[in-house]
C-alpha cells in the first residue's frame, strides 16, 4: 500500500507542478470540496439489477482546485477574449470513496437453499480507493458572464483521467472464513478461472478515466456551489477484491459519483 501511496505523492507534485506554471502565467485559481455518493458496477451481485445498484454504495469525499483562464490575477483584470478562455477551465482533484459489496438478486434470493448461495451470501467485500488526477471541463455558456452573475447556472461536462490506488477488503463467513480458501466460495467461480486467482485482498494503482455532467450554481460573486454526476471507468478488475471470469463479468469495474461541493474564488 505505501508504494501506492508514493506514486500518489509523485504524481500530486506533478500536478501541482503545472499549476505553478499557471500561477506564472497569471491566471486565476479557485479551490473547493465536495461530499458525495458512489454506486459502484462490481462483479458482486447482478448486472443491471435495481436490488444490485441501489445496495452496494457508498461514499465520497474530495478536495478539487481550478484554474480559470478567463480571468487573470497578476493584473485583476480579464484575459485574452478566446473561445478556450471563455469556455474552459482545468479542474484537478484529490479523492476518496469508500463502498461496501455485498450480493444482491436472484442467486441470493431466500427462496435458494442451495450451498452455493449459502457461499454467496457469505461473502462480503469492500472498495477503498484514493484517486488523483485532472478534467478538462467545458461550460457551453460564457464564464465570464456567469462570474459577473449574468446568469445563476452555468452548466458544463468534463472528461479526464484519474490515478487510482485501491485497497480491496474481502470476508467470508463460509467454512473456515478462510478468504485464501476457494472452497469458501461460489463453485462456479474456481471452475472458470483455469487456476487464475479470482479473490483478491491485495492493494493495488491503476489508471481510470472519467466523464462529468453538471452545474454550478452561483452563491456569491466569489463563490459558487456546483452538483455533478460522474461516471468512472477502472483499468483493473480487481477494485473490489473479486475478479471471476463467468459469461456476467463483461466488463471491468466502475461506478457512478452523485457530488454536491462548494468553490471559492482565490483571486
Amino acid at each position: 500500500m505505501a508504494r501506492h501511496i508514493k506514486k500518489l505523492i509523485v504524481l500530486f507534485g506533478l500536478i501541482c507542478a503545472v499549476q505553478t506554471s499557471s500561477a506564472q502565467l497569471g491566471f486565476s485559481h479557485e479551490i473547493g470540496a465536495f461530499v458525495g455518493a458512489v454506486a459502484f458496477q462490481s462483479d458482486f451481485g447482478v448486472r443491471r439489477d435495481f436490488e444490485t445498484n441501489s445496495g452496494n454504495t457508498g461514499v465520497a469525499l474530495g478536495i478539487v482546485h481550478y484554474i480559470n483562464f478567463a480571468y487573470r490575477a497578476d493584473c485583476n483584470c480579464y484575459s485574452t477574449d478566446t473561445y478556450f478562455n471563455d469556455h474552459f477551465k482545468l479542474r484537478s482533484e484529490i479523492s476518496w470513496n469508500k463502498t461496501s459489496l455485498d450480493h444482491f438478486g436472484k442467486w441470493v434470493d431466500d427462496a435458494r437453499t442451495s450451498v452455493e448461495a449459502d457461499k454467496l451470501r457469505a461473502h462480503t467485500g469492500e472498495a477503498q480507493n484514493w484517486d488523483i488526477g485532472m478534467q478538462l471541463e467545458y461550460f457551453p455558456r460564457s464564464i465570464r458572464a456567469f462570474s459577473a452573475g449574468a446568469y445563476s447556472f452555468a452548466p458544463f461536462v468534463a472528461v479526464g483521467a484519474h490515478f487510482v490506488s485501491f485497497n480491496p477488503d474481502v470476508e467470508t463467513s463460509y467454512g473456515d472464513g478462510n478468504f485464501l480458501n476457494n472452497d469458501n466460495f461460489y463453485s462456479f467461480w474456481d471452475a472458470a478461472s483455469g487456476g487464475d486467482p479470482f479473490i483478491s485482498a491485495e492493494s493495488g494503482s491503476t489508471w481510470s478515466v472519467v466523464a462529468s455532467l453538471g452545474t454550478r450554481y452561483k452563491l456569491t460573486i466569489l463563490s459558487d456551489l456546483f452538483v455533478e454526476l460522474r461516471w468512472q471507468y477502472y483499468f483493473d478488475d480487481f477494485i473490489d477484491g473479486l475478479n471471476h471470469k463467468l459469461p456476467s463479468n463483461k466488463a471491468k469495474d466502475w461506478n457512478l459519483w452523485l457530488n454536491f461541493g462548494y468553490i471559492y474564488y482565490l483571486d
